[in-house]
């Protein structure tokens, strides 16, 4: 067991699954969950995501030796300041946010009570939202960011990498400027080019449309008031990100507009490679 209780504040997808995932693993004795909506928290108390559930935070970390902060992006660094008012001597606190760079700088001072903090970013995310796709399974396998700074204590650092290792994790350590560049490639222009591609189709043709359409732009649908602060958040590597491939596509129309088959080909073959390379 590597903590007593484990707090996490926002029970959606994410925390949900979190819930299950350190329960089933034995990683915690106790697992409370904190948010705005009772009748939600219950749906994910009843589904055993939780062993207790409040809509206050002070009583919901004041016992906590892990805190997960599972929120908006932009919530995050001012909930993580009221919650180490109340938080025990000595807390942990980590998120699951998709950007790291504002939140870390928002959070450099020293926390109360001597809490720290160290920004995670399991890259485990789905379309869907809610606790009621929750499963303990959602992080096996996947890779788990980690950002520590060089004021992070060195054994605070070597508990979050742990955690998520147990969780079922593959944990890679990056500072939150080498973060927000990698994900802003991989994650987040996939996510703006998936809106992109849905968003010039006529919904009329969608009744002709198949396997490519719908891989491709399987990532729109999930939740816009989620993503929206994320772009915001990350918006300097996110336009760069943009440039990029601006650039690259242009280059596939003057390909076209000069019929190089040649060209074309060996276009496509560079992408190809590297989605190859991916794996299934």
């Amino acid at each position: 067991m590597l903590f007593d209780t484990l707090t996490i504040l926002g029970v959606g997808l994410l925390g949900g699954s979190l819930g299950l995932a350190a329960k089933s693993r034995g990683l915690v004795r106790r697992v409370v969950g904190v948010g705005r909506d009772a009748a939600r928290l219950r749906e994910a108390l009843a589904a055993g995501q939780l062993d207790e559930s409040t809509t206050d935070l002070a009583a919901g970390v004041r016992i906590a030796d892990l805190v997960v902060v599972c929120t908006p992006v932009d919530l995050i660094p001012q909930q993580v300041r009221e919650l180490a008012e109340v938080a025990k001597a000595g807390c942990l606190v980590t998120d699951v946010g998709s950007t790291k760079s504002e939140i870390v700088a928002r959070l450099r001072d020293p926390l109360p009570n001597r809490v720290t903090f160290i920004g995670s970013h399991p890259m485990a995310g789905s379309e869907k939202k809610g606790s009621n796709h929750a499963t303990p399974d959602l992080f096996q396998g996947r890779v788990t960011i980690i950002t520590p700074t060089a004021d992070t204590p060195p054994r605070a650092s070597q508990a979050i990498h742990e955690f998520w290792e147990r969780i079922g994790c593959r944990v890679v350590t990056m500072t939150p400027e080498e973060h927000d560049r990698a994900v802003a490639l991989v994650s987040h222009l996939p996510h703006a080019v998936a809106a992109a591609l849905a968003g010039v189709v006529d919904p009329a043709l969608l009744c002709v449309s198949a396997g490519g359409f719908r891989d491709t732009t399987r990532i729109a649908s999930a939740s816009a008031a989620i993503w929206e602060p994320i772009f915001r958040t990350n918006r300097r590597e996110v336009l760069a990100s943009c440039a990029a491939f601006a650039e690259r596509f242009d280059e596939f129309r003057r390909l076209l507009e000069a019929e190089d088959g040649p060209g074309l080909i060996h276009w496509l073959n560079e992408g190809k490679r590297v989605r190859d390379a991916l794996g299934s």
